[in-house]
Protein backbone atom coordinates (compact mmCIF):
# COMPACT_ATOMS: atom_id res chain seq x y z
CA UNK A 1 0.00 0.00 0.00
CA UNK A 2 1.36 3.40 -0.98
CA UNK A 3 1.81 5.96 1.80
CA UNK A 4 0.31 9.39 1.31
CA UNK A 5 3.38 11.20 2.67
CA UNK A 6 6.18 12.16 0.29
CA UNK A 7 9.77 11.95 1.52
CA UNK A 8 12.72 13.86 0.09
CA UNK A 9 14.63 10.66 -0.72
CA UNK A 10 15.03 7.04 0.44
CA UNK A 11 17.77 7.88 2.96
CA UNK A 12 15.54 10.39 4.76
CA UNK A 13 12.89 7.68 5.08
CA UNK A 14 15.46 5.15 6.34
CA UNK A 15 16.80 7.47 9.03
CA UNK A 16 13.37 8.48 10.29
CA UNK A 17 11.52 5.16 10.16
CA UNK A 18 14.15 2.35 10.01
CA UNK A 19 11.88 0.15 7.85
CA UNK A 20 12.21 -3.53 8.70
CA UNK A 21 10.20 -4.76 5.69
CA UNK A 22 11.12 -4.36 2.00
CA UNK A 23 10.18 -1.01 0.46
CA UNK A 24 9.88 0.28 -3.08
CA UNK A 25 10.76 3.97 -3.25
CA UNK A 26 8.83 5.65 -6.06
CA UNK A 27 9.78 8.93 -7.74
CA UNK A 28 6.84 10.12 -9.90
CA UNK A 29 8.94 12.78 -11.66
CA UNK A 30 11.33 10.08 -12.88
CA UNK A 31 8.42 8.12 -14.36
CA UNK A 32 7.04 11.23 -16.07
CA UNK A 33 10.46 11.96 -17.57
CA UNK A 34 10.75 8.44 -18.99
CA UNK A 35 7.24 8.59 -20.44
CA UNK A 36 8.03 11.92 -22.10
CA UNK A 37 11.26 10.50 -23.55
CA UNK A 38 9.40 7.59 -25.14
CA UNK A 39 6.67 9.81 -26.50
CA UNK A 40 9.16 12.29 -27.96
CA UNK A 41 11.59 9.71 -29.33
CA UNK A 42 9.58 6.76 -30.61
CA UNK A 43 8.11 7.35 -34.09
CA UNK A 44 4.66 6.00 -33.32
CA UNK A 45 2.18 5.12 -30.59
CA UNK A 46 3.64 4.38 -27.16
CA UNK A 47 1.72 1.93 -24.99
CA UNK A 48 2.69 0.62 -21.55
CA UNK A 49 3.00 -3.11 -20.82
CA UNK A 50 1.09 -3.29 -17.55
CA UNK A 51 2.63 -6.62 -16.55
CA UNK A 52 5.91 -4.88 -15.68
CA UNK A 53 4.34 -3.01 -12.77
CA UNK A 54 0.55 -2.75 -12.39
CA UNK A 55 0.71 -0.45 -9.37
CA UNK A 56 -2.04 2.13 -9.11
CA UNK A 57 0.51 4.91 -8.70
CA UNK A 58 2.28 3.80 -11.89
CA UNK A 59 -0.84 3.70 -14.02
CA UNK A 60 -2.17 6.98 -12.65
CA UNK A 61 1.10 8.80 -13.30
CA UNK A 62 1.41 7.41 -16.81
CA UNK A 63 -2.09 8.63 -17.60
CA UNK A 64 -1.13 12.02 -16.18
CA UNK A 65 1.95 11.97 -18.41
CA UNK A 66 -0.24 11.58 -21.47
CA UNK A 67 -0.30 7.85 -22.15
CA UNK A 68 -3.71 6.71 -23.31
CA UNK A 69 -2.99 3.17 -24.52
CA UNK A 70 -1.92 0.12 -22.51
CA UNK A 71 -0.84 -3.41 -23.34
CA UNK A 72 -2.77 -5.78 -21.09
CA UNK A 73 -2.31 -9.53 -20.66
CA UNK A 74 -5.36 -10.42 -18.57
CA UNK A 75 -8.82 -9.21 -17.52
CA UNK A 76 -7.36 -8.14 -14.16
CA UNK A 77 -4.95 -5.80 -15.92
CA UNK A 78 -7.83 -4.45 -18.03
CA UNK A 79 -9.79 -3.65 -14.88
CA UNK A 80 -6.79 -1.98 -13.26
CA UNK A 81 -6.36 0.38 -16.21
CA UNK A 82 -10.07 1.07 -16.69
CA UNK A 83 -10.43 1.95 -12.99
CA UNK A 84 -8.03 4.87 -13.49
CA UNK A 85 -8.68 5.75 -17.12
CA UNK A 86 -12.11 4.62 -18.40
CA UNK A 87 -11.31 5.79 -21.93
CA UNK A 88 -7.91 4.09 -22.23
CA UNK A 89 -7.22 2.04 -25.34
CA UNK A 90 -6.42 -1.56 -24.42
CA UNK A 91 -4.28 -3.87 -26.55
CA UNK A 92 -4.85 -7.48 -25.53
CA UNK A 93 -1.66 -8.94 -26.97
CA UNK A 94 -1.33 -12.07 -24.86
CA UNK A 95 -1.77 -14.58 -27.73
CA UNK A 96 -3.46 -17.27 -25.60
CA UNK A 97 -6.88 -16.62 -24.05
CA UNK A 98 -9.85 -18.58 -22.77
CA UNK A 99 -13.36 -17.89 -24.10
CA UNK A 100 -14.25 -16.36 -20.73
CA UNK A 101 -11.31 -13.97 -20.94
CA UNK A 102 -12.26 -13.02 -24.48
CA UNK A 103 -15.78 -12.25 -23.30
CA UNK A 104 -14.43 -9.85 -20.68
CA UNK A 105 -12.26 -8.14 -23.28
CA UNK A 106 -15.18 -7.74 -25.65
CA UNK A 107 -17.34 -6.30 -22.87
CA UNK A 108 -14.59 -3.79 -22.09
CA UNK A 109 -14.43 -2.68 -25.69
CA UNK A 110 -11.02 -4.12 -26.53
CA UNK A 111 -10.45 -3.91 -30.29
CA UNK A 112 -6.79 -4.91 -30.64
CA UNK A 113 -5.58 -8.49 -30.26
CA UNK A 114 -2.59 -10.63 -31.26
CA UNK A 115 -2.71 -14.19 -32.60
CA UNK A 116 -0.12 -16.82 -33.42
CA UNK A 117 -2.27 -19.72 -34.63
CA UNK A 118 -5.57 -20.35 -36.41
CA UNK A 119 -7.08 -21.92 -33.30
CA UNK A 120 -6.66 -18.69 -31.34
CA UNK A 121 -8.12 -16.74 -34.26
CA UNK A 122 -11.10 -19.11 -34.22
CA UNK A 123 -11.65 -18.38 -30.53
CA UNK A 124 -11.82 -14.65 -31.24
CA UNK A 125 -14.02 -14.93 -34.34
CA UNK A 126 -17.64 -14.20 -33.49
CA UNK A 127 -16.74 -13.06 -29.99
CA UNK A 128 -15.05 -9.72 -30.72
CA UNK A 129 -15.87 -6.80 -33.00
CA UNK A 130 -15.92 -7.80 -36.68
CA UNK A 131 -13.48 -5.01 -37.53
CA UNK A 132 -11.11 -5.59 -34.62
CA UNK A 133 -7.37 -5.40 -35.22
CA UNK A 134 -5.57 -8.75 -35.32
CA UNK A 135 -1.79 -8.58 -35.06
CA UNK A 136 -0.08 -11.78 -36.16
CA UNK A 137 2.90 -12.49 -33.93
CA UNK A 138 6.19 -13.09 -35.71
CA UNK A 139 9.06 -14.96 -34.03
CA UNK A 140 12.67 -15.12 -35.23
CA UNK A 141 15.92 -16.52 -33.75
CA UNK A 142 17.40 -13.04 -33.17
CA UNK A 143 20.22 -12.57 -30.66
CA UNK A 144 20.83 -9.60 -28.40
CA UNK A 145 18.39 -10.08 -25.51
CA UNK A 146 18.68 -11.51 -22.01
CA UNK A 147 15.99 -13.99 -22.96
CA UNK A 148 13.45 -14.19 -25.75
CA UNK A 149 9.83 -15.27 -26.09
CA UNK A 150 10.18 -17.10 -29.40
CA UNK A 151 9.89 -20.56 -27.86
CA UNK A 152 6.52 -19.70 -26.33
CA UNK A 153 4.82 -17.28 -28.72
CA UNK A 154 4.91 -16.50 -32.42
CA UNK A 155 5.29 -18.00 -35.87
CA UNK A 156 8.12 -18.16 -38.37
CA UNK A 157 7.82 -16.15 -41.59
CA UNK A 158 5.88 -18.74 -43.62
CA UNK A 159 3.39 -19.44 -40.86
CA UNK A 160 2.98 -15.74 -40.13
CA UNK A 161 2.23 -15.02 -43.79
CA UNK A 162 -0.39 -17.77 -43.93
CA UNK A 163 -2.08 -16.55 -40.74
CA UNK A 164 -1.95 -12.94 -41.94
CA UNK A 165 -3.79 -13.97 -45.11
CA UNK A 166 -6.43 -15.68 -43.00
CA UNK A 167 -6.84 -12.62 -40.76
CA UNK A 168 -7.38 -10.48 -43.85
CA UNK A 169 -9.79 -12.99 -45.40
CA UNK A 170 -11.97 -12.87 -42.28
CA UNK A 171 -12.25 -9.10 -42.56
CA UNK A 172 -10.18 -8.08 -39.56
CA UNK A 173 -7.77 -5.17 -39.55
CA UNK A 174 -4.45 -6.80 -40.40
CA UNK A 175 -1.27 -6.02 -38.45
CA UNK A 176 1.96 -7.68 -37.37
CA UNK A 177 3.68 -7.73 -34.00
CA UNK A 178 6.93 -9.07 -32.60
CA UNK A 179 9.07 -8.91 -29.46
CA UNK A 180 12.88 -8.90 -29.80
CA UNK A 181 13.36 -10.23 -26.24
CA UNK A 182 13.88 -8.65 -22.85
CA UNK A 183 16.80 -6.28 -22.11
CA UNK A 184 17.61 -5.90 -25.78
CA UNK A 185 20.08 -3.08 -26.43
CA UNK A 186 21.03 -3.83 -30.04
CA UNK A 187 19.11 -1.78 -32.66
CA UNK A 188 19.91 -4.45 -35.23
CA UNK A 189 17.49 -6.87 -33.54
CA UNK A 190 14.59 -4.58 -34.41
CA UNK A 191 16.00 -4.05 -37.91
CA UNK A 192 16.07 -7.78 -38.65
CA UNK A 193 12.47 -8.18 -37.49
CA UNK A 194 11.27 -5.20 -39.53
CA UNK A 195 12.90 -6.52 -42.69
CA UNK A 196 11.28 -9.93 -42.28
CA UNK A 197 7.93 -8.33 -41.38
CA UNK A 198 7.96 -6.55 -44.74
CA UNK A 199 8.66 -9.86 -46.47
CA UNK A 200 5.84 -11.54 -44.58
CA UNK A 201 3.36 -8.83 -45.56
CA UNK A 202 4.44 -9.06 -49.19
CA UNK A 203 4.16 -12.86 -49.20
CA UNK A 204 0.68 -12.61 -47.70
CA UNK A 205 -0.38 -9.94 -50.16
CA UNK A 206 -1.61 -7.81 -47.27
CA UNK A 207 -0.93 -4.15 -46.54
CA UNK A 208 -0.31 -3.81 -42.83
CA UNK A 209 -2.36 -1.38 -40.77
CA UNK A 210 0.22 -1.29 -37.98
CA UNK A 211 3.50 -2.87 -36.99
CA UNK A 212 3.97 -3.37 -33.26
CA UNK A 213 7.70 -3.56 -32.50
CA UNK A 214 7.07 -4.87 -29.00
CA UNK A 215 8.90 -4.09 -25.82
CA UNK A 216 12.33 -5.40 -24.96
CA UNK A 217 13.91 -1.95 -24.59
CA UNK A 218 16.70 -2.31 -22.05
CA UNK A 219 16.61 -0.64 -18.65
CA UNK A 220 19.71 0.42 -16.73
CA UNK A 221 20.92 -2.51 -14.65
CA UNK A 222 24.72 -2.54 -14.96
CA UNK A 223 27.38 -0.33 -16.47
CA UNK A 224 26.30 2.72 -18.43
CA UNK A 225 22.63 3.52 -18.92
CA UNK A 226 21.38 2.28 -22.32
CA UNK A 227 20.66 4.97 -24.93
CA UNK A 228 17.32 4.24 -26.57
CA UNK A 229 17.60 7.02 -29.16
CA UNK A 230 19.61 4.93 -31.67
CA UNK A 231 16.99 2.19 -31.38
CA UNK A 232 14.13 4.62 -32.04
CA UNK A 233 16.01 6.07 -35.01
CA UNK A 234 16.87 2.65 -36.42
CA UNK A 235 13.26 1.50 -36.17
CA UNK A 236 12.02 4.50 -38.13
CA UNK A 237 14.77 4.20 -40.75
CA UNK A 238 14.24 0.48 -41.29
CA UNK A 239 10.49 0.79 -41.63
CA UNK A 240 10.94 3.42 -44.33
CA UNK A 241 13.60 1.32 -46.04
CA UNK A 242 11.64 -1.93 -46.13
CA UNK A 243 8.06 -0.70 -46.52
CA UNK A 244 8.47 2.53 -48.46
CA UNK A 245 5.17 4.18 -49.34
CA UNK A 246 3.26 1.34 -47.69
CA UNK A 247 4.85 1.86 -44.29
CA UNK A 248 2.45 0.86 -41.48
CA UNK A 249 1.86 2.97 -38.39
CA UNK A 250 4.20 1.97 -35.56
CA UNK A 251 3.39 0.86 -32.01
CA UNK A 252 5.69 -0.06 -29.13
CA UNK A 253 4.88 -1.53 -25.73
CA UNK A 254 7.70 -0.83 -23.24
CA UNK A 255 7.32 -2.23 -19.77
CA UNK A 256 10.67 -2.61 -18.02
CA UNK A 257 12.30 0.40 -19.71
CA UNK A 258 9.31 2.59 -18.90
CA UNK A 259 9.07 1.93 -15.18
CA UNK A 260 12.37 0.54 -13.89
CA UNK A 261 14.14 3.85 -13.23
CA UNK A 262 11.22 5.28 -11.25
CA UNK A 263 11.79 2.89 -8.33
CA UNK A 264 14.61 1.98 -5.97
CA UNK A 265 14.30 -1.15 -3.86
CA UNK A 266 15.11 -0.83 -0.17
CA UNK A 267 16.06 -3.95 1.81
CA UNK A 268 17.54 -4.52 5.25
CA UNK A 269 20.37 -6.74 6.45
CA UNK A 270 18.94 -9.26 8.92
CA UNK A 271 22.13 -11.18 9.63
CA UNK A 272 25.75 -11.61 8.59
CA UNK A 273 27.32 -14.99 9.19
CA UNK A 274 30.92 -15.63 10.17
CA UNK A 275 31.81 -16.65 6.63
CA UNK A 276 30.45 -13.39 5.25
CA UNK A 277 27.08 -14.64 3.96
CA UNK A 278 24.30 -12.04 4.21
CA UNK A 279 20.63 -12.60 5.02
CA UNK A 280 18.32 -9.90 3.64
CA UNK A 281 14.66 -9.31 4.45
CA UNK A 282 13.60 -10.30 0.94
CA UNK A 283 14.85 -12.79 -1.61
CA UNK A 284 14.05 -14.81 -4.71
CA UNK A 285 10.50 -15.51 -3.59
CA UNK A 286 9.97 -11.76 -3.43
CA UNK A 287 11.43 -8.68 -5.07
CA UNK A 288 14.66 -10.42 -6.16
CA UNK A 289 12.94 -13.14 -8.20
CA UNK A 290 14.12 -11.90 -11.58
CA UNK A 291 17.77 -11.92 -10.60
CA UNK A 292 17.75 -15.68 -11.17
CA UNK A 293 17.00 -15.06 -14.86
CA UNK A 294 18.87 -11.89 -15.86
CA UNK A 295 21.46 -11.40 -13.13
CA UNK A 296 21.87 -8.92 -10.31
CA UNK A 297 22.27 -5.20 -11.01
CA UNK A 298 25.43 -3.47 -9.87
CA UNK A 299 23.67 -0.27 -8.81
CA UNK A 300 23.74 -1.09 -5.11
CA UNK A 301 24.38 1.15 -2.08
CA UNK A 302 24.55 0.07 1.56
CA UNK A 303 23.30 2.68 4.05
CA UNK A 304 23.93 2.65 7.79
CA UNK A 305 21.00 3.41 10.12
CA UNK A 306 22.30 6.99 10.55
CA UNK A 307 22.10 7.59 6.79
CA UNK A 308 25.82 7.39 5.97
CA UNK A 309 26.94 5.20 3.11
CA UNK A 310 29.16 2.19 3.76
CA UNK A 311 32.32 2.51 1.68
CA UNK A 312 34.41 -0.46 2.74
CA UNK A 313 36.23 -2.47 0.07
CA UNK A 314 33.75 -4.76 -1.74
CA UNK A 315 33.50 -8.33 -0.57
CA UNK A 316 31.83 -11.01 -2.68
CA UNK A 317 29.07 -12.26 -0.40
CA UNK A 318 26.56 -15.07 -0.74
CA UNK A 319 23.14 -13.48 -0.34
CA UNK A 320 20.21 -15.36 1.19
CA UNK A 321 16.59 -14.30 1.48
CA UNK A 322 14.59 -14.50 4.73
CA UNK A 323 12.51 -17.62 4.12
CA UNK A 324 13.05 -21.09 5.54
CA UNK A 325 13.98 -22.47 2.14
CA UNK A 326 17.52 -23.35 1.09
CA UNK A 327 17.07 -22.21 -2.52
CA UNK A 328 16.15 -18.70 -1.38
CA UNK A 329 19.53 -17.28 -2.39
CA UNK A 330 20.96 -15.27 -5.25
CA UNK A 331 22.63 -17.46 -7.89
CA UNK A 332 25.93 -15.58 -7.70
CA UNK A 333 27.72 -13.76 -4.85
CA UNK A 334 27.07 -10.03 -4.72
CA UNK A 335 29.91 -7.53 -4.09
CA UNK A 336 28.96 -5.61 -0.95
CA UNK A 337 30.98 -3.33 1.35
CA UNK A 338 33.25 -5.12 3.80
CA UNK A 339 32.16 -2.79 6.61
CA UNK A 340 28.42 -3.49 6.34
CA UNK A 341 26.74 -4.72 9.51
CA UNK A 342 23.44 -6.17 10.65
CA UNK A 343 20.70 -3.56 10.57
CA UNK A 344 22.13 -1.75 7.53
CA UNK A 345 19.90 -0.96 4.56
CA UNK A 346 20.56 -2.01 0.97
CA UNK A 347 19.32 0.28 -1.83
CA UNK A 348 19.15 -1.17 -5.35
CA UNK A 349 18.40 1.33 -8.12
CA UNK A 350 16.34 0.70 -11.24
CA UNK A 351 14.10 -1.96 -9.68
CA UNK A 352 10.64 -0.77 -10.71
CA UNK A 353 10.01 -3.57 -13.18
CA UNK A 354 8.65 -6.95 -12.07
CA UNK A 355 9.75 -6.59 -8.43
CA UNK A 356 6.14 -6.22 -7.29
CA UNK A 357 4.56 -8.28 -10.08
CA UNK A 358 6.55 -11.40 -9.21
CA UNK A 359 6.74 -11.04 -5.43
CA UNK A 360 5.03 -13.75 -3.40
CA UNK A 361 4.01 -13.89 0.23
CA UNK A 362 5.83 -17.16 0.91
CA UNK A 363 6.54 -17.70 4.62
CA UNK A 364 4.82 -14.40 5.36
CA UNK A 365 7.54 -12.34 3.70
CA UNK A 366 7.39 -10.26 0.54
CA UNK A 367 7.15 -6.76 -0.87
CA UNK A 368 4.10 -4.78 0.26
CA UNK A 369 5.00 -1.12 0.70
CA UNK A 370 5.55 1.73 -1.77
CA UNK A 371 6.88 5.02 -0.45
CA UNK A 372 6.81 8.17 -2.61
CA UNK A 373 9.98 10.24 -2.72
CA UNK A 374 10.92 13.48 -4.44
CA UNK A 375 14.14 12.03 -5.79
CA UNK A 376 16.04 8.76 -5.91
Amino acid sequence: MQRAETWSDPIAHIVRTAPDAPVLYFAPDRLHATARAFQAGFPGLVTYAVKANPGEEVLANLVAAGLGAFDVASPEEMRAVRALCPDAVLHYHNPVRSPAEIAVAATMGVRAYSVDCVRELDKLSGRVARDAEMSVRLALPVRGAAYDFGSKFGLGPDGAAALLREVSARGYVSSLTFHPGTQCADPAAWGVYIGVAAEVAQAAGVRLHRLNVGGGFASHRTGRAPDLTPIFTHIGTQVTRHFGAQAPALVCEPGRAMVAEAFTLGLRVKAIRAGGAVFLNDGVYGSLTEIRDIGAPDRVRVIAPDGTERRGAPVARVVFGPTCDSIDRLPEPLPLPGDMTEGDHVLIAGMGAYTRSLSTGFNGYGLRDVVTVAQL
